[in-house]
């Protein structure tokens, strides 16, 4: 009996140290959003301060129309929706294909060229950059979304390529076989079967798209040109040169404005994101 008990108290305290632990690490992550809204309602002397007051003295809630206004925000807005649904749809669509593709069917050489592209994960963005610009500035389509946009229905990277040709391979062949007994075809299988499989997976996918086209920063800044293209992560950088360091307060206002709807996303689908990760990774 004195053993449970010193197993029991023994394991309350193991989980007290990780749920402490943990609790450390949530805040050192969360700090900086936290010092972002905080910084948002301060005013530009009062954010400079150390030790920082935790809770404004004077609440300056005019650097949200003060920063919005500073630029051109609502175009920059209306440009990052549009880049950011195209992108979005094309990666959860074009990377299905290709790894339906991978896990469904077997062709000479395909295993090798499933490892060449799962190696281009290892690649960092700068090495292809050079030649992506070559190759659209010899098309014309620079200071285009066209750049942005192509990429993302050409495959979708190679993660999310993996992600669903796991979650492919989950499940079973009769599917397939059962199709095309009744006289589907591979496509159709694909889009009728298939695809309503991937909810889950799709949803995961397409999260991680939305937040990385949303935030994407160094790709608008190597292609667009004009003002009237520039997207919000552009903007902002924009609104950083005209003000410095002078002005935190709006820029602040401004970041809090443009991050809020990748949260409410990440809320929303936060289920079936965790759910996809889990599903994408049943059978290796």
């Amino acid at each position: 009996m004195s053993k449970l008990l010193s197993q029991s108290s023994s394991v309350r305290v193991g989980k007290t140290i990780i749920y402490i632990i943990l609790i450390i690490c949530c805040i050192i992550c969360i700090a900086p959003f936290l010092w972002m809204v905080d910084s948002s309602f301060k005013s530009t002397a009062e954010s400079y301060l150390f030790p920082p007051n935790l809770i404004p003295v004077k609440w300056m809630f005019s650097n949200y129309p003060a920063g919005w206004a500073a630029a051109d925000f609502g175009l920059f807005t209306r440009n990052t929706v549009f880049m950011t649904l195209l992108s979005t749809i094309g990666t959860v669509i074009s990377s299905a294909i290709v790894a339906y593709g991978f896990a469904k069917f077997r062709a000479k050489g395909s295993r090798l060229w499933f490892a060449l592209l799962l190696g281009t994960m290892m690649l960092p963005l700068q090495v292809t950059l050079i030649p992506q610009y070559l190759l659209f500035n010899k098309l014309h389509m620079v200071n285009t979304y066209l750049p942005l946009i192509i990429p993302s229905w050409l495959g979708g990277g190679a993660f999310n390529i993996f992600l669903y040709h796991q979650f492919f391979r989950s499940l079973p062949l009769e599917l397939n076989e059962a199709a095309k007994i009744d006289g589907a075809s591979a496509f159709q299988t694909f889009a009728r079967i298939m695809f309503p499989l991937l909810k889950p997976v799709a949803l995961a996918v397409g999260v991680m798209a939305l937040v990385y086209n949303w935030n994407n920063f160094l790709v608008p800044l190597i292609y667009l040109n004009s003002s009237d293209k520039f997207t919000l992560s552009i903007g902002l950088r924009y609104l950083y040169s005209s003000y410095g360091n002078t002005k935190v307060g709006p820029m602040m206002a401004v970041s809090v404005i443009t991050i809020i709807p990748v949260i409410i996303t990440f809320f929303v689908c936060q289920k079936y994101f965790i759910q996809g990760i889990k599903m994408s990774g049943i059978k290796i």
